[in-house]
């Protein structure tokens, strides 16, 4: 657990409509609502469902908890869309209208997290190969990870093992070396599955034990390259319901 955290560390924010007032009146709200508007595809919805869609799009960075929360959505978001509930405006609904109207409440959402706060668990992690190229340096907790791995992989009688275990090795030694299981994360599923692909490891052949390890590690420096190339960065928001003391909590950063 505690290796869980060192590489993806929880940071307790405390969401009070300041920041989102913030950014209500900065001069990047219009354009990145313009931005937002313009990718629904919503022609025949309401302007209820447009806005709704729109503070989705808001990160906690920007004062936003995330209204897909129950308790956000029933205590925050639902009081704040009285305000166009109800109304009637023009189909399509225009971009003046939409931002006019959105603003309207987004001011209501900060009034509302003013009144009641909102304590979201927010971490934050990038993949850059740098934890396979600290593995790949210290050859003794490589050749341990490596170990552990192949005691996972079935072997025939003449002591051979199928390329085909190779995903299963990876998923062990990958807390090793910094990456998320297979499966965890798309993208990071799809640099492993461009690497498998480039060095053939799926073709279900049966090789030694020295070609296994081989491999693998093959495996773990083409990944390596791909990340430093293009170091993939995730994200998560969950909203706390348990009390915290003060000592605990964290404003967001301006």
């Amino acid at each position: 657990m505690a290796a869980g955290l060192k590489r993806d560390p929880i940071v307790i924010l405390r969401i009070d409509g300041e920041d989102l007032r913030e950014f209500i009146n900065s001069p990047s709200f219009e354009p990145e609502m313009i931005s937002i508007f313009s990718q629904f595809d919503v022609p025949e919805g309401s302007l209820r469902d447009y806005i709704t869609k729109a503070l989705q799009q808001l990160s906690v960075e920007q004062g936003m908890p995330p209204s897909t929360d129950s308790w956000v959505m029933s205590n925050i978001v639902e009081p704040a869309l009285q305000t166009v509930a109800g109304c009637a405006h023009e189909q399509p609904i225009s971009q003046d209208t939409f931002l006019a109207e959105f603003k309207k409440v987004a001011e209501s959402v900060a009034q509302h997290l003013a009144e009641q706060p909102v304590i979201v668990a927010h971490s934050e992690n990038t993949f850059d190969g740098s934890g396979i190229k600290r593995l790949l340096a210290n050859k003794f907790e490589l050749d341990k990870s490596l170990e552990a791995a192949l005691k996972t992989v079935p072997k025939d009688r003449n002591g051979k093992m199928s390329k085909e275990y190779l995903r299963v090795a990876l998923d062990v030694v990958g807390p090793s070396a910094g990456l998320p299981p297979y499966g965890g994360l798309e993208e990071m599923d799809k640099v492993v599955t461009d690497v498998f692909n480039m060095v053939n490891a799926d073709d279900g052949k049966v090789v030694k034990e020295d070609e296994f390890k081989k491999l693998l590690t093959e495996i773990l420096g083409s990944i390596m390259l791909q990340l430093e190339g293009s170091p993939i960065s995730v994200s998560s928001n969950s909203v706390v319901h348990e009390p915290l003391t003060s000592s605990t909590l964290l404003s967001p950063s301006s």
